[in-house]
């Protein structure tokens, strides 16, 4: 008899134990952070997929334009003095070795106006932005000057001098390119180089009367290319001014230089933007011998953004998951304590699993509509399941409206904190603060000596 009280009193402890049922809460949660693992592998497994077939869209269409370029590109002779014994005379022979290097001059002026026409393209629930960009590109070049090299004016090879271009995207041209110089007109040929990033064009040999040789030569070229995501230009001219206009209304300017912030607009209808660098702006010089640097570093433009990422939101509401779960074991916890009400652990669990499907939920159906419908009929639904539930193991419709609402408050709370940016924190960090402090005040009523 005296085993079997003993036995009964335990079990009635483990039962009644507050500091049991807190246990056993807080490894139902690390429990349930499985599950809600699996969600945010599953959401970033379709973020990645959305990634490959938007860039498989934009492969098939154009890649992003970076415009570098024009260049003038000119030839000239190096003389090397090679001396070599010669055994029959027994004296040493001097040989002039020439060798022929190219050197390459940026335009004294460059102006590019781009006008941006966007669109998107869709494959099954993706899709991506694409644009297809008409440019006016004109400039100037000026007298080369091979001094600085000490370079002899006897060899300079202007015969064979062109004019190149480079760009990363050749697939999305869509008009024959010719150059004017000097009112000559002269075709574009693509020519091979080891670089896969970018592409060079290049014209055939410019004739006498396109040569800088004593006075400025002028340019200019219409160009247009089908693009997506960005397009960016690096400044080459020792003034280069751009100016772009696009029915895009969602757009990013990146890269080395922001556009004049009193020029540019951004409305409903598109934006506008212009750019003027001058060299002294720029990290590389006017003029290169021997080779064109890599200088991508330099490029400024505009990306094209779709405003809303429904993975990036789903994601970021995933990241409060175990919050949410705790503050509602935790609301639970609190009825059960003050009301006396026994509340199982396969029935907490049951609350938890509930709770956790609100990702998946709101994962699938934002694919097909919008986040924040999504998040509207994924948080209902659930409000709704775990509302019920509660009324079932509660047996009260006013503990079960204080389920409801306090879940409704708390997912207004996560929604709120998803949509904000730069007050993410302190909203948050208010919220929590405003959440411990009732907490607080309603766990005064709990009465810890009889634990």
């Amino acid at each position: 008899m005296e085993n079997q009280k003993q036995k009964k009193s335990f079990g009635q402890w483990l039962k009644t134990s507050i500091t049991v049922r807190m246990i056993m809460i807080g490894i139902l949660i690390l429990i349930l952070l499985i599950p809600l693992s699996y969600v945010k592998s599953l959401i970033k497994e379709r973020s990645y997929r959305q990634q490959e077939v938007v860039s498989e869209i934009n492969q098939k269409w154009g890649n992003e334009v970076l415009l570098y370029g024009p260049a003038l590109k000119i030839p000239y002779q190096v003389h090397h003095l090679k001396k070599s014994w010669d055994e029959k005379t027994k004296t040493y022979i001097e040989e002039d070795v020439i060798t022929v290097k190219h050197a390459f001059f940026f335009p004294n002026t460059l102006d590019i106006k781009a006008n941006i026409e966007s669109e998107t393209l869709g494959r099954s629930i993706y899709e991506s932005v694409v644009y297809t960009a008409d440019m006016k590109i004109e400039g100037s070049f000026t007298v080369p000057n091979f001094e600085i090299q000490d370079i002899e004016a006897s060899d300079i090879l202007w015969n064979k001098a062109t004019v190149i271009i480079n760009s990363t995207n050749l697939k999305g041209i869509r008009n024959n390119l010719e150059l004017n110089i000097g009112n000559k007109n002269y075709p574009l040929r693509s020519k091979y180089t080891e670089n896969s990033y970018i592409n060079m064009l290049e014209t055939k040999f410019l004739e006498e009367t396109s040569l800088p040789k004593e006075n400025t030569v002028s340019f200019h070229m219409n160009l247009m290319v089908n693009g997506s995501e960005q397009l960016r230009f690096i400044p080459v001219g020792r003034e280069t001014n751009v100016s772009m206009t696009s029915d895009w209304a969602s757009p990013s300017f990146n890269g080395n230089y922001l556009p004049d912030t009193k020029t540019k607009e951004i409305s409903k209808d598109g934006f506008k933007a212009n750019w003027k660098v001058l060299q002294i702006n720029r990290e590389f010089e006017q003029e290169f011998f021997g080779a064109l640097p890599q200088i991508n570093n330099s490029a400024f433009g505009v990306k094209l953004l779709i405003p809303v990422d429904e993975y990036q939101k789903s994601e970021r509401a995933a990241k409060y998951g175990y919050l949410v779960i705790a503050l509602t074991f935790l609301v639970f916890f609190l009825i059960q304590t003050i009301s006396k009400i026994d509340i199982h652990p396969f029935q907490y669990l049951m609350i938890g699993l509930a709770l956790t499907m609100f990702y998946t939920l709101l994962i699938s159906i934002s694919e097909h509509s919008s986040f924040l419908q999504a998040y509207i009929i994924a948080g209902t639904a659930v409000i709704l399941l775990t509302s019920i539930y509660s009324k079932a193991i509660l047996k009260s419709i006013k503990f079960m409206g204080f389920v409801a609402i306090s879940l409704t408050a708390l997912y207004s709370f996560i929604f709120v904190i998803i949509q904000l940016e730069n007050y993410a924190l302190l909203v948050g960090s208010i919220g929590l603060f405003l959440i411990l402090g009732t907490i607080m005040m309603i766990s005064r009523r709990i009465d810890w000596k009889n634990d």
